[in-house]
């Protein structure tokens, strides 16, 4: 509770600022791709072409691979943020010299030892969230494996005995799940960057908080990719 005393209310205020913008854009991207259609909702309509593609495909080892492919990324940002939660865990055993290094950085604002720990801790979290959902989106590309695997045969599908269009779209559904919960772990990536500006001052992290979301609207909404992917 010390530490939440010593926290000036314009630190509240940023960090109020930070959680909002990222709450806040996290639903606003959700109903924004429902309506004009984002990154994420573009590409789930190729993975439904996919899941198309699949059922009439026999064998099924290609879609396999794909699948094994997809799921290494989020592997990989599951290992490296075990490593930086570790990193920061050892900084907290260090947090003097962080701090006087921070302090001779310019612009940085001077703050107490408590207060700089619990900027760490925020990290600590913001990290932990993004490890869960990295976790997370690889058990599903497991069951996107598992559902392929149990695809049945072409010739059952032609013969009507499944609902090939039924099939193909829940499993495409099952792979946009793993894509849209690997894009939240990412998006806690970005705003980590602006967590990382409060060691400096709080108007640092509400700017850096504002450009990341910038960032990821321009990148989710405007960019050349999703043009070339709508066309």
């Amino acid at each position: 509770m010390k530490v939440l005393s010593l926290l000036p209310l314009v630190d509240w205020l940023a960090l109020g600022c930070f959680f909002v913008l990222w709450v806040g854009y996290a639903l606003f991207a959700k109903r924004r791709a429902e309506r004009d259609g984002s990154l994420i909702a573009t590409t789930n309509r190729y993975r439904g072409f996919w899941m198309m593609q699949a059922t009439a495909r026999d064998p099924r080892m290609l879609d396999g691979l794909i699948t094994q492919t997809m799921s290494q990324t989020p592997a990989f940002f599951s290992s490296t943020t075990l490593l930086i939660i570790g990193g920061l865990s050892a900084l907290m055993g260090t947090t003097d010299r962080a701090a006087e290094l921070v302090r001779e950085i310019p612009f940085a604002q001077a703050t107490p030892m408590l207060v700089f720990e619990l900027k760490i801790l925020m990290l600590i979290g913001i990290f932990t969230y993004a490890f869960f959902r990295f976790t997370w989106s690889m058990r599903q590309y497991t069951f996107v494996a598992l559902i392929i695997g149990a695809m049945p045969p072409v010739d059952d599908f032609a013969s009507g005995q499944f609902d090939r269009k039924a099939y193909a779209e829940r499993a495409a559904a099952l792979v946009g799940l793993a894509a849209e919960t690997f894009n939240d772990g990412l998006r806690a990536y970005y705003f980590s960057f602006a967590a990382m500006a409060w060691f400096f001052s709080p108007l640092a992290m509400v700017l850096g908080t504002s450009l990341v979301v910038l960032i990821l609207y321009q990148r989710e909404f405007r960019s050349e990719v999703l043009h070339m992917l709508q066309d």
